[in-house]
């Protein structure tokens, strides 16, 4: 009788550490999963302009302010602006920086910022300027001057 409850007994114990193990192991992968986490990192923009003159004369520079405002805020994005000139001749910078190439990309350092345009020729200009992020998302800003001479 001894022997039958020594067995009964080790049994038991066998099943009580076969259940702790897989109790262990369901918890274990359970935590491990990690489908369900998703971290959202790539953040549409949109992008104010201040009111700007609609004539230009040649010669003459025009401040143009831009502001990106995020729609949410992700440390490590990072925007680039572009610009094609299709109408007239000038040029397009940032402070005091050398002039932007067309359609060249060039990176932002901050999300507010001017930019200056002088104007180089007496006929109507139109220019666009593309900003984007990091994560592909674009906007279109198109300027017009009218020739003020």
């Amino acid at each position: 009788m001894i022997a039958l409850f020594n067995k009964f007994r080790t049994g038991l114990m066998q099943l009580y550490v076969f259940l702790t193990i897989l109790t262990a192991s369901v918890t274990l992968v359970s935590c491990s999963k990690d489908d369900d986490l998703e971290i959202q990192n790539n953040f549409p923009f949109e992008v104010n302009v201040m009111p700007v003159p609609k004539d230009v004369a040649n010669g003459q520079t025009v401040e143009i302010r831009i502001t990106i405002q995020r729609t949410g805020n992700y440390s490590n994005t990072q925007y680039f602006l572009r610009y094609f000139q299709f109408d007239g001749q000038g040029t397009l910078q940032y402070y005091n920086e050398p002039p932007y190439q067309p359609n060249d990309l060039y990176q932002l350092p901050t999300e507010q910022f001017r930019l200056y345009y002088t104007s180089t020729s007496a006929v109507s200009q139109s220019f666009e300027v593309w900003i984007s992020d990091s994560f592909g998302n674009e906007k279109e800003i198109t300027f017009q001057f009218n020739s003020s001479d």
